[in-house]
């Protein structure tokens, strides 16, 4: 299984138990000073910051894959040019003739 996969896996999870301890938290309301108010409130407020966390860690692989790809692509235009530029003519006759064909 792949990073990315095993990352949603783990965000999946910590979203359900998140849904799990927020129930509970509800169901103890009626007691709220009592000693289980107080644990599912606890237990609640783990599990967000361990999901605020697992998102954070996921948005920052993103967002280091994202600017990892727009150098590959850039290294790739500058070094390739001429390719570049028939593979985007030919990308831009490909939508014209869509375009035209449409109407």
């Amino acid at each position: 299984m792949n990073t990315v996969e095993q990352h949603k896996e783990n965000l999946l999870r910590e979203l359900n138990q998140v849904l799990k301890d927020a129930e509970d938290l509800i169901k103890n309301s009626e007691q709220q000073a009592g000693e289980g108010f107080q644990s599912a409130k606890d237990k609640l407020e783990a599990t967000l910051k361990s999901a605020k966390h697992e998102i954070h860690r996921i948005e920052d692989k993103v967002v280091k894959t994202v600017k990892e790809s727009a150098q590959a692509t850039d290294t790739y235009v500058h070094e390739n040019p001429w390719k570049t530029a028939g593979i985007a003519a030919g990308i831009g006759l490909l939508v014209g003739l869509l375009i035209a064909r449409n109407k």
